[in-house]
């Protein structure tokens, strides 16, 4: 009983290193997708899947011009929207996930962006993650603490996540760190993932986290 103890407090003495070294290393996080309205950030989210945010922001201007809202989303033609987010990838499931979450949005929620993570993920092509984002960008709220390539790689090497599972990472996570920071804490390990701990030949001789990091995962 004693040994699981210790080991809950010695995590969270680590989630607590953690989150006072990335404070330090990105003191104003932020979201890196290009984004004005609700609608929009929910749009460049699901673009942004198993796609870069530069290449979602080169993409974007357009298709926001061309369609600004969930009720001209709705109305567009799937062939159109597939011409104009074709550099994202997976552009034909993509451009049917807008348009009709874009109906339901219309047609259900009164044409605003629902600002709850069971509404959101009543969206087609909206799963936990993009809610999450979605809610903590656009609204200020935290439903849970979305958890992508970056999250779920860095929790693991840390320590902080027993497996590589989305979910219950997002869970294990969201039971070492206080409520207020889950937003802000995605963002952090994002730009912590992309910068330092990258998938691929991380940079630990520069990072901060590397003299209590157990380096999971990582080949000797």
């Amino acid at each position: 009983m004693s040994g699981g103890k210790d080991r809950n407090q010695e995590l969270q003495a680590r989630a607590g290193r953690v989150l006072a070294a990335l404070r330090g290393r990105y003191p104003q996080p932020a979201t890196l997708l290009a984004a004005a309205t609700p609608w929009e950030l929910l749009a460049a989210t699901i673009l942004a899947a198993q796609c870069t945010d530069a290449r979602v922001n080169l993409v974007t201007p357009d298709l926001f011009a061309r369609w600004p809202d969930p009720a001209a989303m709705a109305e567009a033609a799937p062939e159109e929207v597939e011409d104009c987010i074709r550099s994202t990838g997976f552009f034909r499931n993509k451009a049917r996930n807008l348009i009709a979450a874009a109906a339901r949005i219309r047609d259900v929620f009164q044409g605003q962006v629902p600002r709850s993570l069971a509404e959101l993920t009543s969206l087609p092509g909206v799963a936990r993650k993009t809610a999450n984002v979605v809610l903590f960008g656009a609204f200020g709220l935290t439903g849970g603490l979305a958890v992508d390539t970056h999250v779920g790689r860095i929790a693991f090497r840390l320590g902080l996540a027993s497996t590589r599972d989305p979910l219950r990472t997002e869970q294990e996570l969201m039971a070492l760190f206080p409520r207020e920071e889950w937003g802000n804490l995605n963002h952090r390990l994002v730009w912590f993932g992309r910068e330092v701990c990258r998938a691929r030949k991380p940079a630990c001789p520069a990072c901060e986290l590397e003299p209590f990091c157990p380096k999971r995962g990582l080949l000797p």
